[in-house]
C-alpha cells in the first residue's frame, strides 16, 4: 500500500508507522512526508530514513488574499502525483476541506486523540484531563477515523480507552495516549491494507 503521511509537528506517529513498516508488520510504503511546518521534526525523521519530503505551509496563501480552499485543492495536486492508496494524517493541525477529501473519497484517515463525539478539534489529550478533573469523563481514549468535512465526525476504524490514574499530571496521561496512539495508527493501516 502506497502511503503518504501529513504532519506538523514532532513525528512520532510517523515514526510508529516507519517502524512497523521496517519490521514487517504493515505491507507498505510511505512515498513522501508532507508537513505544513517548516520545524516539524517529523520530516527530520522521514529525510533520515530515506523518505521524500514535501513542505507546504499554509501561510503564503494567506498573505496573498488566496483562501483555504485554493490551498487544500493545491496540496491535492501535490499529494496525488505520489498516487496514495491511503493518506494519514498524524499530527496534522489543519482541517482540510472537500477541496481536498474530494480528490481523494474514502482514502484519508485521521488520529484524533479522544473518543468518538467527545472533544473534536485540538488540545483533545488536555480537554479530556481537565474534563477528568471535574468529574466529568472517567477515562480518555483516542481513535483513528476516516475523515470527512466535519472535525473528528467521520466513521471510526479503531478507538482504544486510555484510562487516567488519579494521580496522573497531564503529562502522564498523554504519555499514556501517545503510546496507545502508536499502536492504533498502525492497527488501523493494517485494516485498510487488509481491506484493499
Amino acid at each position: 500500500m502506497r502511503l503518504v503521511v501529513l504532519i506538523s509537528g514532532s513525528g512520532t506517529n510517523l515514526q510508529a508507522i516507519i517502524d512497523a513498516i521496517k519490521a514487517g508488520k504493515l505491507d507498505a510504503t510511505i512515498e513522501v512526508v508532507v508537513s505544513n511546518k517548516k520545524n516539524a521534526y517529523g520530516l527530520v525523521r522521514a529525510e533520515q530514513t530515506g523518505i521524500p519530503t514535501l513542505y507546504f505551509p499554509l501561510k503564503p496563501y494567506l498573505d496573498k488574499g488566496a483562501g483555504r480552499e485554493q490551498y487544500d485543492a493545491d496540496l491535492a495536486e501535490r499529494v496525488r502525483a505520489y498516487q496514495p492508496d491511503l493518506i494519514v494524517l498524524a499530527g496534522w493541525m489543519l482541517v482540510l476541506s472537500p477541496a481536498f477529501l474530494d480528490c481523494f473519497p474514502h482514502k484519508v484517515i485521521n488520529l484524533h486523540p479522544a473518543l468518538p463525539c467527545t472533544f473534536p478539534g485540538t488540545e483533545g489529550i488536555q480537554r479530556t484531563f481537565d474534563a477528568y478533573q471535574r468529574g466529568e469523563v472517567e477515562h480518555g481514549g483516542c481513535m483513528i477515523h476516516w475523515v470527512v468535512p466535519e472535525v473528528d465526525a467521520g466513521e471510526v476504524i479503531v478507538q482504544r480507552i486510555v484510562p487516567i490514574k488519579p494521580d496522573d499530571t497531564v503529562d502522564d496521561f498523554e504519555a499514556r495516549m501517545h503510546k496507545t496512539e502508536h499502536q492504533i495508527i498502525v492497527e488501523a493501516i493494517a485494516r485498510c491494507i487488509k481491506q484493499t
